[in-house]
């Protein structure tokens, strides 16, 4: 009966509200009742499903963020890749201009491994040797000036003695003037030392000394190294820093002072011998 009773107000109801106004005084008074607890009721769920929702965004941008991250990270180091390769290129277009510069016939090498922590030798190990043409006392130059000489052949690579070895010595002259003078290593990484220079001698700090071509190992007019400061009258405690870069240079030339050509490729060619001329009658 209840049911019925429920049923039969239901439809009265449904249609009074379908076919008159009258009823929305009424629903909205009741919407105002019913409201807050249709809120209460739906609010676990909402809050639930708000919960969720932000612990999923929180893993997905926790996820993201480590992504980036690492994208970050192998960018920068491509970046620095790309900026020793820059600075490579910078280096080996300085060294293609000079070697158009020098005259003499040059061959590009790369350094291998440096020994100058040693105070008693300063030496570099390159990696092109005999199978180049290379051979001993060849100077060696880098884009700024004289690096040093052909220590020691091999096949595949070679040993330079840098400028600033205890044992090197090469003529120079003031570029300034013409004085002629030797430049000596000293156990100093980057220093060069004048022992037979007269007290007396026309030398100013700054002047820059070039290579005199005497003894003919090093070819005439090379930069080898700039006077430091100093005050006269004290010329046998002179010093000059070398315009080479002898710490720095990854890339170093080779320098053949003859004109004739030299095969970068592969050995040179066993001589073949020569038939004997005929007299023609």
């Amino acid at each position: 009966m209840r049911l019925f009773v429920a049923v039969l107000a239901s439809i009265a109801l449904l249609t009074m509200d379908h076919i008159s106004v009258r009823l929305n005084p009424v629903r909205t008074t009741l919407s105002h009742a019913l409201d807050p607890i249709k809120y209460m009721v739906s609010l676990p769920v909402e809050s639930t499903r708000n919960f969720a929702a932000s612990v999923k965004s929180y893993n997905t941008l926790k996820e993201e963020n480590r992504k980036l991250a690492e994208a970050s990270a192998a960018n920068k180091l491509r970046l620095l890749k790309y900026e020793a390769l820059e600075k490579e290129n910078i280096r080996l277009h300085a060294l293609l201009e000079n070697s158009f510069k020098l005259g003499e016939q040059v061959l590009v090498a790369e350094l291998l491994s440096v020994n100058i922590a040693s105070p008693y030798e300063k030496i570099v190990a390159i990696n092109k040797g005999t199978r180049f043409g290379v051979h001993q006392q060849q100077m060696v130059v880098d884009a700024k000036g004289v690096v040093g000489q052909i220590y020691r052949a091999l096949p595949h690579s070679s040993e330079v003695m840098l400028i600033t070895d205890p044992n090197h010595a090469i003529p120079v002259q003031v570029n300034r003037n013409g004085l002629l003078t030797i430049a000596v290593g000293s156990s100093q990484p980057n220093k060069l030392t004048f022992p037979y220079l007269q007290e007396n001698a026309d030398i100013h700090p700054g002047d820059l000394l070039i290579t005199s071509g005497l003894g003919g190992t090093f070819p005439q007019g090379y930069p080898v190294a700039r006077v430091d400061n100093f005050t006269p009258p004290a010329n046998k405690q002179i010093t000059a820093t070398p315009t080479a870069e002898l710490d720095r240079s990854r890339e170093l030339m080779i320098v053949w002072s003859n004109k004739a050509p030299i095969s970068l490729t592969a050995e040179k060619p066993a001589a073949q011998p020569t038939e004997p001329e005929h007299n023609q009658p």
